[in-house]
């Protein structure tokens, strides 16, 4: 049997570390399944945002990258907030938060008004629900590392946590499926505005829970650092929004080739001011850790891979194939619930062995589904053939998922686990928001075109 994480979570005067209580693990886990709930939802609307909003392939992307990015820029600086100022009070505030988000996005306008008017309405709400989300990510990790003290309670709490976050991503469509059937008035494609009446009613009991969770912070050390957060925004934000564009408006756009030297300039930048911070947003050495750094690069990757999988097979169904959400649904149950089927399997394998044995098969198997997944024209208009490689896709991140995220927490002492959470959750939902920008472009103008 290989040997388990060496690091185990130390209690350093200054830090509240209390047990984590089932109240606690009850409200981190609706509130991360609430945040991807509310993440894996536009993925499945892409058919009825198309005929009803009248979206260009650019501005269906954003609408899914409107809510990505701000999880992607900020949960570094959550990450933060939570340490200094206490992760219950921004566990209720991200919930509430995504209750407005996805309340403005109900309000988006009919079709008396532009496309670009409804589209802007639509972006501005899941801006708003994107940060509250990126709120969620962080802080309820971080609630679990610092309430669990040995091996065991951690690798269990985690792969609870990752069950939770995993559940959220096939709740989400089969939800959209559901509620999509429903009426809104005369217009049958407005339709998919009961998802996000059903995803703020959902946000509106995270943050009714939340009032229950034990609070937790760790100040020691930790400051705003606002060099730092300045920086990395910037800096994530023009390499996103190059990668974004480059997709419709081609790699050697000006704007494009501006954003990302941009984009290397304020990395830079962000290197020499956390070098020079007392309290750094993140600590550099952190990467001379090797199961760190090595960890931190299959995450991009990794979540990248996975989730231009799921988002170039919403397209493949949804606008290409003309599957209804209900239907649609099915792939994302088979990309995303083996995690809560087999959560004791992925607790107890990061328990009794490295989980980086468990961290290279989840993604040789996501790699493998995806190549199988490859040969499968979308001119076939049937889900068969794609049944098998999405279950060994799913099964693939259900290890991956929670290895990743064991390997990151574990590899730091507790006192930084809000550190640890938010650098590992900012590294995962910027391989996520990758995934739709590159894959999801390129699924969109391929499978067109072979099926038109």
């Amino acid at each position: 049997m290989a040997e388990a994480p060496s690091t185990t979570p130390t209690i350093r005067r200054g830090v509240h570390t209390p047990h984590l209580t089932r109240a606690t693990v009850i409200a981190t886990c609706i509130a991360v399944c609430v945040g991807q709930i509310g993440l894996a939802i536009p993925a499945v609307l892409n058919g009825l945002f198309q005929q009803d909003l009248g979206t260009t392939s650019a501005q269906l992307t954003w609408i899914s990258d409107a809510f990505l990015v701000p999880v992607s820029l900020m949960e570094l600086t959550w990450g933060v907030l939570g340490d200094l100022f206490g992760r219950k009070r921004l566990l209720i505030g991200g919930s509430a938060l995504m209750v407005v988000g996805e309340f403005v996005s109900v309000l988006t306008p009919g079709a008396a008004s532009s496309t670009d008017t409804r589209v802007a309405v639509l972006w501005i709400g899941q801006i708003l629900a994107g940060v509250g989300a990126a709120v969620l990510f962080p802080t309820t990790l971080a609630m679990v590392a610092a309430g669990t003290h040995t091996v065991e309670s951690r690798s269990r709490g985690i792969a609870i946590w990752a069950a939770a976050l995993s559940s959220g991503g096939f709740i989400s469509p089969v939800l959209g499926g559901l509620v999509t059937k429903i009426s809104w008035g005369s217009d049958p494609y407005a339709s998919w505005r009961w998802a996000f009446v059903a995803v703020g009613i959902l946000a509106l009991l995270s943050t009714a829970v939340a009032f229950t969770a034990q609070n937790s912070s760790a100040p020691e050390g930790r400051s705003l650092d606002w060099p730092g957060q300045i920086t990395i925004a910037i800096a994530l934000f023009a390499l996103l929004y190059a990668v974004i564009d480059a997709s419709t408006a081609g790699w050697t756009n000006g704007l494009v080739i501006a954003c990302f030297f941009i984009s290397a300039i304020f990395f830079a930048l962000f290197i020499v001011a956390e070098r020079r911070a007392p309290a750094p947003l993140l600590r550099l050495e952190l990467f001379r850790n090797r199961a760190f750094s090595v960890n931190s690069l299959i995450t991009v990757i990794g979540m990248f891979a996975f989730l231009g999988t799921a988002y170039s097979t919403s397209i493949r169904l949804s606008a290409i194939q003309g599957f209804t959400p209900l239907k649609t649904s099915i792939a994302f149950v088979l990309l995303q619930g083996f995690a809560l089927v087999l959560m004791p399997v992925t607790a107890r394998a990061i328990r009794d062995f490295n989980p980086r044995w468990a961290l290279g098969g989840g993604f040789l198997l996501i790699g493998a589904g995806d190549l199988w997944l490859a040969t499968q024209s979308a001119a076939s208009l049937s889900l068969a053939p794609i049944i098998a490689p999405l279950v060994l896709v799913g099964i693939g991140f259900a290890f991956a998922l929670s290895s990743v995220t064991a390997v990151a927490v574990d590899t730091v002492p507790n006192h930084l686990a809000g550190m640890a959470s938010g650098t590992t959750s900012q590294l995962r939902d910027f391989g996520f928001t990758l995934g739709p920008a590159v894959i999801g472009a390129i699924a969109l103008s391929m499978a067109a075109s072979e099926i038109g």
